[in-house]
C-alpha cells in the first residue's frame, strides 16, 4: 500500500492525519474502527500505522525491513521502544500499528546550540546508552542509530525530557534469536553511512558494541557540530573509519573537555573490542565524568599521522572480523559490580570480608566495573568531621580509596562514590537501578532473620526490592589473622571507626 487518505478504513483502524514521510515508510495517525467490531477500541495510548513504502524502483531493503521489524517489535518490551498494537501481512496489507510517542528527535535537538554543552551533551548521551542497553539485554541491536532515530519524550512544560530516549524504527536490527532476514538477502554494507560501526561495513551483524560506535557519532557531532567521518556515498568511503580516527574533538572545539572527548573517542574506535563493552558501562562514564580514566584519547591534540593511519590500512585489509556473542550473554560478562561499604559499626571483619568478596567476583570478571559507594544519612556529612561539604566528601572518598587499596584489580576500572540520604537502603536501590548494576556486594546484618524482617535492615531491603542479584557477606577473618588482628584491631582502616 503506497497511497492513503484520511477517513480511510483499514483492517479494522480508521485512518487519521499523517504524522511523518520518510524514504522507506509513512506513519499516519490511526485509532480502531468502532465499527469493526473490536471488543476493546482504547489501548490506553495513542497509536500510528506505519505503511512501508514499495513503489517500483525502491530498494529491497524496504520490503526486508518491513518484515524485520515486523518479526522483532511484538518481542520488545521496556520504556525506550514504542508499543507493539498489530500487523499487516506483507501479501496483503503491510503495515505496523504501534504506541505514538509524542516528543522530539535528537535530529531537532542537534539546532538548539544550548543543548550543546558538555553537561547537557553528558546527559543525552546517558539517556540513549541506557535506551540500548535496554535492547541489548534483549538480544536485540539496533544497527541503525541516528539523530532521527533517538526520540525524547515531551514533558507536560512541553520541554523534552533529556533523560529518557526512546528508540525508532528497528528496520535494520538484528535479534539473536531469529533469523536475520538482511544479512541473508543482502551481501553488502547496510546502515546509515555517516553513523554505521566499522564491523556492519564488512557484513558483521549482532555486534552491541556498533550501536556504542553510532551513538559516539552523535556525541562527536553535539560537541564539534561536524560528522566524525563525514557522509560518505560509497562502500569505499565507509571503509576509511576501519583503519582512521576523527580529528580530536578538542581540535574543533577547544571548549569540550578531556574526559568527554575521552568517552567520544573510545565510543569511535575502529576495533570494537576496544570500546566500551556496553551501554551500561558508557553511561556509567556519561553519569560520572569526574570519575572517567584520562589516556592518550582525551589528551589528544593532532590528527593521527599518516603513517599510522596506512599501518592500520594495511592490517585492516587482511582483518577478519568474527561476531560478537549474544548480546545478553556479552552484558553479563562484563557487568557493573557495586559494594556498599558500611560508615558505622564496623568492623575489619566486615571490611575483610567484603574486600575478599570483591575480589573473588571481580576477578573471573574481565572487563568488569567496580564502584565502591557509601551512603551517609542527611546532614551528616560535614557534622563528623566538621568540615565543609567538598571537604568531607574528600575525606570520605579518601577512606574508600584506602579500602580498596588491597585490592588486586589493575585491569578494571574502579570509582568511588560518597552518596547523602535520609533512607540508606532507598539511596542504594536507586544509584543500583540508575547505573544498570548487574551485582550488588554488601554485608549481611548480624541480627536474625526473624528479627530482621522485623526491623526491615538495610540489607535485607536491598535484597528484597534490588534490580539486581545482591551477595550478602558474613564477616569473617581467616584463622592466622586472628591473633594480629587482637594486637593490632584495624591495621590502619582505624578511620572507619568514627564513621
Amino acid at each position: 500500500m503506497t497511497a492513503w487518505e484520511a477517513g480511510q478504513r483499514l483492517d479494522g483502524f480508521v485512518i487519521h492525519e499523517r504524522v511523518h514521510s520518510g524514504g522507506m515508510a509513512t506513519l499516519v495517525r490511526v485509532e480502531y474502527d468502532l465499527a469493526f467490531g473490536h471488543t476493546s477500541t482504547d489501548p490506553g495510548f495513542p497509536i500510528v500505522m506505519k505503511i512501508p513504502r514499495m513503489r517500483e524502483g525502491d530498494g529491497g531493503e524496504n520490503i526486508i525491513g518491513f518484515e524485520i521489524e515486523r518479526q522483532i517489535m511484538p518481542s520488545l518490551s521496556g520504556p525506550h521502544v514504542p508499543r507493539f498494537v498489530a500487523s499487516g501481512d506483507l501479501d496483503n496489507l503491510p503495515y505496523l500499528v504501534m504506541e505514538y510517542i509524542q516528543g522530539v528527535t535528537l535530529e531537532t535537538l542537534l539546532d538548539d546550540p544550548s543543548l550543546r554543552t558538555p553537561a547537557n551533551i553528558a546527559r543525552i548521551g546517558a539517556a540513549m546508552a541506557r535506551a540500548v542497553h535496554s535492547l541489548h539485554k534483549q538480544n536485540v541491536c539496533h544497527l541503525d542509530l541516528k539523530p532521527a532515530n533517538v526520540l525524547f519524550r515531551t514533558k507536560a512544560d512541553g520541554h523534552a525530557d533529556l533523560d529518557h530516549a526512546v528508540l525508532l524504527d528497528f528496520g535494520l536490527s538484528f535479534h539473536a534469536h531469529y533469523p536475520d532476514l538482511m544479512a541473508e538477502e543482502l551481501r553488502k554494507a547496510v546502515g546509515s553511512p555517516a553513523w554505521i560501526a566499522p564491523e556492519q561495513v564488512v557484513g558483521v551483524r549482532g555486534d552491541p558494541r556498533s550501536d556504542l560506535f553510532a551513538i559516539g557519532v552523535m556525541l562527536y557531532e553535539m560537541a564539534t557540530s561536524r560528522l566524525p567521518f563525514g557522509a560518505p556515498a560509497t562502500t569505499g568511503g565507509m571503509r576509511q573509519r576501519l583503519w582512521m580516527n576523527p580529528v580530536p574533538p578538542r581540535v574543533r572545539n577547544p571548549e569540550v573537555p578531556e574526559w568527554l572527548q575521552e568517552i567520544i573517542l573510545r565510543c569511535l574506535e575502529p576495533e570494537a573490542v576496544r570500546r566500551y563493552p556496553s551501554g551500561a558501562h558508557l553511561a556509567f562514564d556519561l553519569n560520572n565524568p569526574q570519575q572517567v580514566r584520562i589516556t592518550e584519547r582525551g589528551r589528544r591534540l593532532e590528527r593521527t599521522p599518516f603513517w599510522t593511519h596506512f599501518k592500520r590500512w594495511v592490517r585492516a585489509a587482511g582483518m577478519h572480523y568474527q561476531p560478537s556473542p549474544l548480546p545478553e550473554r556479552q552484558i553479563n560478562d562484563v557487568p557493573i559490580v557495586m559494594v556498599a561499604i558500611p560508615n558505622q559499626d564496623v568492623s575489619d571483619a566486615a571490611l575483610y570480608s567484603l574486600r575478599e568478596a570483591v575480589q573473588r567476583s571481580m576477578g573471573l570478571r574481565p572487563g568488569a566495573r567496580l564502584a565502591v559507594v557509601t551512603v551517609l544519612k542527611s546532614g551528616l556529612l560535614t557534622m563528623n568531621l566538621g568540615s565543609n561539604e567538598s571537604e568531607a566528601q574528600r575525606t570520605y572518598l579518601n577512606m574508600l580509596r584506602q579500602w580498596a587499596q588491597p585490592l588486586e584489580l589493575d585491569s578494571h576500572h574502579i570509582s568511588f562514590h560518597v552518596l547523602e540520604a535520609s533512607d540508606v537502603a532507598e539511596a542504594i536501590l536507586s544509584y543500583a537501578e540508575g547505573n544498570q548494576v548487574n551485582l550488588i556486594i554488601m554485608g549481611a546484618a548480624t541480627h536474625g532473620i526473624q528479627m530482621q524482617r522485623l526491623m526491615r535492615t538495610v540489607p535485607i531491603k536491598v535484597a528484597m526490592y534490588a534490580p539486581c542479584s545482591v551477595m550478602l557477606i558474613k564477616a569473617s577473618l581467616p584463622f592466622e589473622q586472628l591473633q594480629e588482628v587482637e594486637e593490632q584491631p584495624y591495621d590502619g582502616l582505624d578511620v572507619f571507626k568514627t564513621w
